[in-house]
């Protein structure tokens, strides 16, 4: 913990990118996640949805990354009625999950892992879950409180 996060570049939308470094100044919650579509990914998502009203206060951000396509992602978020950037680690495949750890190259696709960035833009909690397993959000709130 402490360790710079890696920077990234990568599409939010079909035609617009975000980077992580542009958001200095405020905590960012990064959801790693298998695949849209999926049953998992898709209640842990909702759960993150369902729990911006207590993420918002805290002036954070919260961005899914999957390996999935820009276009997948917002038929995906629009489906689920989500209120939060899910972006895509498409091509090169997967290259933001392996710099955070979090890729399940057997698999080719990420791992389900939870990173709180401070405002600094330094990894201030993090954790890996079984592919499985929901981790839910207590860990993020509580890594929020403690910032």
């Amino acid at each position: 913990m402490g360790t710079q996060a890696p920077d990234f570049n990568l599409p939010a939308t079909p035609d617009q990118r975000l980077r992580l470094s542009e958001l200095r100044g405020k905590p960012v919650v990064l959801v790693f996640y298998p695949a849209d579509w999926s049953p998992v990914c898709g209640d842990e998502l909702a759960l993150f949805n369902e729990a911006l009203p207590l993420i918002k206060p805290k002036q954070a951000l919260v961005l899914g990354i999957s390996v999935d396509s820009a276009w997948c992602h917002q038929a995906f978020r629009d489906a689920r009625k989500l209120h939060f950037d899910l972006l895509s680690d498409y091509e090169p495949k997967g290259e933001v999950s392996r710099a955070y750890g979090a890729y399940d190259a057997e698999a080719g696709c990420s791992k389900r892992a939870l990173f709180v960035i401070d405002a600094e833009g330094k990894i201030a909690w993090s954790y890996l879950s079984p592919v499985a397993i929901n981790p839910g959000v207590d860990g993020v709130l509580d890594a929020l409180d403690r910032l």
